[in-house]
């Protein structure tokens, strides 16, 4: 039940990791071992967000939300009889949020089931790189909070040249999720079969609940140009059925009369996207990412981004970072109390109103040759820290450690 502003929490993640050329192991080097653990990774974030436009308040009120995040990634490697690697990544994570903005489902509790929630997510993912530079890999999720259920099932392709300079990948993604119905305290039907579950009452009523899929192609092609020059070329197709819109989440309209969120249950997404790095000497590279996104609710948006990791020594570097995000309004959103009873469709949520966004901030990351605190197997620290604006008001901070054990 969580609102937190999940483009900002991917880009984030999307710094922690180093974008380049996928690294390739040459097959011909292959010799069969048995499955052996070769990498741990663990990722821990703190974010804080604040702001006045609550979508569950009908578009006012406090946004002001805190999660921890924690995500402990497993890496294991086999190479068989015809020197084909496997690749078994296992991962947990687990969030915990305290929200301000959801308590308010029932304003008469203080505190309520609704204000804060844990969110468990393992996965499993397992791929196959054979000798002619093909990868095959297949992948499951699971995720659980308050008031949903999310299973996950993958499929990826990726085929690199000769050279290990070009490379075609195709990610098949697809979500099935189960919302538990919840409408905000006074618009639920009185024995109507729909949950107060977390709203601080009991309706003795059974709970309802809606199916929401999603189902996602993702296609990326990347290339070395030269020795400095890398680019990668993005295209994603998107599409989801199901309940979209949030039934805790208030709309107030022109007549003073209140009703809860309506959204088409159909959107399709089509983002496209771009990357380049350049490596400025031995010390500096410079990393661009520029995405262009539309939907048939009507959103068009622009994101640019920049970071620029320099070697300080040979065992630290800094990344200083910038993204700038701007979109354009949805069809169905109007502000609080601006809602005319004759749409069909209607959001206060501003995250699908208009408005520009800036994130940026720096991290800094340890690789001593002899293992970070003298630990041999600890191999690199990472420190990360963002802050977040946008023009509605919300803004945000998060702070993020990883670290790497090989």
């Amino acid at each position: 039940m969580k609102k937190i502003s999940l483009a900002l929490l991917f880009s984030f993640y999307q710094f922690l990791s180093a974008f380049g050329q996928a690294s390739h192991t040459d097959s011909s080097t292959y010799s069969k071992r048995p499955l052996k653990l070769e990498e741990v990774n663990f990722v821990s974030s703190y974010y804080n967000q604040d702001g006045n436009n609550s979508a569950v308040t009908g578009g006012i009120g406090t946004e002001k939300l805190v999660d921890l995040a924690n995500v402990l990634d497993l890496v294991y490697l086999k190479t068989d009889k015809h020197n084909r690697l496997y690749n078994l990544n296992l991962e947990m994570g687990i969030d915990h949020y305290t929200s301000a903005s959801s308590d308010k489902i029932d304003p008469s509790t203080v505190s309520s089931a609704s204000s804060h929630d844990t969110r468990y997510y393992p996965s499993i993912t397992l791929s196959r790189k054979d000798n002619k530079r093909t990868t095959l890999g297949i992948g499951l999720s699971y995720s659980n909070e308050f008031d949903y259920t999310s299973w996950g099932i993958g499929a990826s392709y990726t085929k690199a040249s000769k050279n290990n300079n070009r490379e075609f990948s195709v990610h098949l993604q697809s979500y099935f999720d189960q919302w538990t119905v919840i409408y905000p305290i006074e618009l639920r039907p009185p024995g109507g079969g729909f949950s107060g579950h977390g709203g601080g009452r009991k309706d003795n009523v059974p709970n309802t609940y809606k199916p929401r899929d999603s189902y996602s192609s993702s296609f990326s092609y990347s290339w070395v140009i030269n020795k400095r020059f890398q680019m990668m070329t993005l295209m994603d197709l998107i599409y989801q059925t199901g309940l979209l819109a949030t039934d805790y989440q208030r709309v107030y309209f022109t007549d003073n009369s209140e009703r809860i969120e309506n959204l088409p249950g159909k959107r399709f997404k089509l983002p496209l996207g771009l990357r380049a790095n350049y490596f400025i000497g031995d010390r500096v590279i410079m990393r661009l990412y520029y995405r262009y996104y539309m939907d048939d609710w009507g959103i068009r948006s622009n994101t640019l981004s920049l970071e620029m990791p320099v070697k300080i020594t040979p065992f630290m570097s800094i990344s200083p970072f910038y993204r700038y995000y701007q979109q354009t309004v949805a069809d169905y959103f109007a502000p609080y109390g601006m809602s005319t009873t004759g749409q069909t469709y209607y959001t206060s949520d501003y995250d699908l109103s208009k408005f520009s966004s800036q994130f940026f901030g720096a991290g800094i990351r340890f690789t001593p040759e002899n293992g970070v605190f003298k630990m041999k197997h600890f191999t690199s620290l990472e420190l990360r820290y963002g802050h977040y604006i946008r023009t509605t008001g919300l803004v945000s901070d998060i702070i993020s450690l990883n670290a790497t054990f090989k």
